[in-house]
């Protein structure tokens, strides 16, 4: 212990840094939670936690360990805190009509699709309403929707659209999906903290309306009692959102195709409208992260003008003689860096960088260092107490991994890189350290988020270091400042020669993903990383990083664990789509699918993702698998499935137009381990374990595992439990109803 206290004292000033790692553990015990705490427990316990740390760090500030635990439980308990005050600040899930129906409210953001297919001219809009409405008797004056709904298009609808204009138009809607597969992605989770409330497909054309209920050609519209009252954000994009959309098209009118898409992607944020094919290109190269503006191009953004400002401030003699250039610059480059985040939309990862970027400028100004690990630590820990949600996101756990992973390299390797400098002079010299510092930004880098990556997409790209080599540069030394001159002259209308350059550089990035995309194993996908595992990753890349004595080296420990940690968990055998409609075997190595979905195309992506497994459909009727472990339309049940795997015999009926009213034969229930069916299986089998799609619209997703001792069935509805954010059976929400009238 005596050593242990020496240790740490040498190391005192470096303690900080883990705040915002207990402020994470304190937001991630609350999320872990299967049951929502009350207002005793969830306010009174962090809040006595932090009175009980602020006690200790008070009284014991003269000691090492009163200053440790104290601080820790200050850290965990306002973590805790915030995540619960956040949750409960958020409006309830309302319940959407679950028919088609008329909506009218304020368009929010108009986004465009991509085409979904080769023979498409353009893709669809999808609009994103604010203070919806819904014109049915049951929803008859009662209150706009405290959420936002996003509603897909008609590709045939040209009707011109901006942001704050009222409209209606008849759409299907649906609430947010459940998981895929128990401990899959939430969407619901997601879109609790996004304000959303679902989404929906137009079925008709959208129409344009005016605030007295009466659309513009003078017929009264169907929603009776629009009002159309702007929302409380309406500020938020009725200035800004306009601004957004006519830089975009106006990048489209020059770069048609898929390279307008990436252009507005990097200028406007609107990343929505890139073609499936390229976005899957670089995630393969590893160059995803191009098409999310975060912190490189923030920081190209702000070098360039702070390059261009301190140039201008040195041909102009009398302020390079009176004025602190460097520093006014530096908070110039900011106020650019902030209107260039504000025109992407200030997403997470442009939140964090300009955080990041004005401690920076803070430090700069004070004469301090400006990239150290204490701004990061700062930054962190204002982003999780202000939105706590954000770590489960995988926006924050690879932006704070990565920007922590070079500012620890670079605080090992700078003497090294000093040195190769100081060495020589000359053209290769400089050379040399120039593509030894790429090649480590993005080993560090790429190092550093590879897990995650791994855990939210399944997958791995071997050449990410090769194809950041070629692409960072030049979207550094290229693109981006064409971009930013563009943004300069468009109004002036003299945007069209740095619109065109800028789109020879994306030409050459779109080249070089597509190829490295096609190299061999430029994607290797890998099985579903376990909470545990993706929590031991984090934790271990911390430890790595935030000490700088040798015991840092052991945080390499449960970094490799957490890494294969999907090696030791055992993966299921059959899995059940959240509407029990979709079913999966896992024969060997291959994924059986059957059934019918309305949501089969993101359930089988999921599925495939989450095991890394080719898919396969079930056999035809009398048809079997080639092990024979499958059987398909025996015993004259049509339909009907026998799965014999691993000593457990289960019956799959995959499909039934009867809708559960033609029994299973007693003949084929007797014996069997569990019966599963798509539809409702009423009173088949009543002697034997079953789930059926009542079983699935009561708990959701299910996961089998056929154990030597028995059936093990896991449900999405075990593992989530009750919190604000999981919605009842069936996805139905809490009724929007009218105030009650005034007396």
């Amino acid at each position: 212990m005596p050593f242990l206290t020496a240790a740490l004292l040498r190391e005192q000033r470096r303690l900080v840094l883990w705040v915002p790692v207990g402020v994470a553990l304190g937001v991630l015990a609350y999320f872990m939670l299967r049951q929502e705490p009350g207002p005793v427990s969830g306010v009174g316990a962090p809040l006595a936690g932090v009175v009980l740390g602020f006690g200790g760090l008070v009284a014991g500030w003269h000691f090492l360990w009163a200053r440790l635990v104290g601080g820790a439980c200050m850290a965990v308990a306002l973590g805790a805190l915030s995540a619960w005050s956040t949750t409960h600040r958020q409006p309830p899930m309302p319940e959407l009509p679950r028919r088609a129906v008329l909506v009218s409210g304020r368009v929010q953001s108009v986004m465009v699709l991509p085409p979904r297919g080769a023979e498409e001219a353009g893709g669809a809009r999808r609009v994103v309403l604010a203070g919806a409405r819904f014109a049915t008797p049951l929803d008859y004056e009662m209150r706009p929707l405290q959420r936002n709904l996003s509603i897909t298009l008609r590709p045939d609808d040209t009707t011109s659209l901006a942001p704050g204009a009222a409209v209606q138009v008849r759409a299907l809607l649906r609430p947010p999906p459940f998981p895929a597969f128990p401990g899959g992605r939430d969407f619901q989770r997601e879109a609790w903290f996004a304000g959303s409330a679902g989404s929906g497909r137009a079925l008709g054309l959208v129409q344009q309306v005016v605030c007295s209920g009466v659309a513009e050609d003078g017929t009264p519209p169907e929603a009776e009692g629009t009002t159309c009252s702007p929302p409380k954000s309406w500020w938020s994009f009725t200035a800004l959102e306009p601004l957004r959309e006519r830089v975009d098209a106006r990048i489209r009118q020059e770069l048609p195709g898929a390279v307008g898409a990436v252009v507005s992607t990097v200028l406007t944020g609107e990343g929505s409208s890139v073609p499936r094919t390229v976005r899957e290109e670089f995630a393969a190269s590893g160059l995803a992260h191009l098409l999310a503006v975060a912190g490189l191009h923030l920081g190209i953004v702000m070098g360039v003008l702070m390059g261009t400002f301190r140039l201008g401030f040195a041909a102009w003699e009398w302020a390079a003689l009176r004025w602190p250039c460097k520093e006014l610059s530096a908070l110039l480059a900011l106020l650019g860096g902030a209107a260039y985040a504000a025109l992407t939309g200030l997403h997470l990862p442009a939140t964090r960088s300009l955080m990041m970027a004005a401690i920076v400028v803070l430090g700069l100004v004070a004469g301090r260092r400006a990239v150290s690990m204490r701004g990061l630590a700062l930054a962190a820990t204002l982003l999780l107490l202000f939105r706590p949600y954000e770590l489960l996101g995988v926006a924050f756990q690879m932006s704070f991994a990565a920007v922590m992973a070079l500012i620890a390299g670079y605080e090992v390797a700078r003497p090294y890189l000093a040195r190769l400098r100081e060495e020589g002079r000359g053209f290769w010299r400089w050379l040399a350290v120039q593509v030894a510092t790429l090649a480590l930004t993005s080993l560090l880098a790429g190092l550093a988020t590879l897990p995650i990556v791994m855990a939210h997409f399944g997958e791995v790209q071997p050449f990410f270091i090769l194809a950041n080599l070629i692409a960072v540069p030049l979207m550094a030394v290229w693109i981006m400042p064409q971009g930013l001159l563009a943004l300069v002259l468009m109004p002036m209308h003299l945007d069209v020669v740095p619109l065109d350059l800028m789109g020879w550089g994306v030409r050459i990035v779109l080249h070089l993903a597509h190829n490295i995309a096609h190299w061999p194993a430029a994607r290797m996908m890998v099985p579903h990383m376990p909470g545990w595992g993706l929590a031991a990753v984090l934790l271990g890349l911390c430890w790595l990083c935030l000490w700088r004595p040798v015991w840092r080296l052991a945080g390499v420990l449960p970094l490799l664990a957490g890494v294969l940690s999907p090696v030791f968990v055992v993966q299921p055998d059959l899995l059940i789509s959240p509407d029990g409609g979709l079913l999966a075997v896992r024969d060997g190595g291959v994924l059986l699918v059957g059934g019918v979905s309305r949501d089969a195309v993101p359930v089988r992506a999921a599925w495939q993702q989450a095991l890394a497994l080719p898919m396969q459909p079930f056999p035809a009727e009398g048809g079997e698998t080639p092990d024979g472990a499958l059987v398909c339309g025996q015993d004259d049940a049509p339909g009907v499935c026998l799965l014999t795997l691993k000593n457990h015999t289960v019956v799959l009926r995959v499909r039934d137009r009867s809708d559960g009213e033609a029994l299973l034969p007693d003949s084929l229930c007797t014996g069997m381990d569990l019966v599963i069916s798509a539809a409702p299986l009423r009173l088949s089998c009543p002697d034997t374990r079953r789930l059926d799609r009542f079983t699935a619209w009561r708990d959701g997703a299910q996961a089998v595992f056929l154990r030597p001792d028995g059936v093990q069935v896991v449900s999405d509805h075990s593992v989530q439990g009750d919190r604000p954010w999981v919605m009842k059976p069936g996805g139905h929400g809490m009724p929007n109803l009218p105030l009650a009238p005034e007396e």
